[in-house]
């Protein structure tokens, strides 16, 4: 798993290469957690997670989205999640992930 991060404006956005599974997991929680501050201190601040280069996810993948989205709420933080591809979009539809992280394009 690859992140790259890039800033504009009141949004970062994260561009995720790879596998999100459990072996990624942790990587991509360790990283995320650590934009936080980055991030919090700008006035309403978005985090933008691009999934187009996701080539699979499971079930740990959707804990430590839940799990970000728990963190980054508490720090008034609004995520989204843009591009998935086909497979991963399912996956993300059927857990209901888009409730609470819309999707975008």
């Amino acid at each position: 798993m690859e992140i790259k991060y890039q800033m504009k404006d009141n949004k970062m956005e994260a561009m995720l290469k790879g596998e999100f599974d459990e072996y990624t997991a942790e990587y991509v929680r360790l990283s995320l957690d650590t934009i936080i501050k980055d991030i919090s201190c700008i006035n309403n601040p978005q985090l933008i997670l691009d999934f187009s280069l996701v080539s699979f996810m499971d079930s740990t993948g959707i804990g430590v989205l839940l799990g970000r989205y728990n963190k980054f709420k508490k720090n008034n933080i609004e995520m989204f999640i843009k591009n998935p591809q086909n497979h991963v979009d399912r996956i993300l539809k059927m857990t209901g992930i888009y409730d609470i992280m819309p999707k975008i394009s």
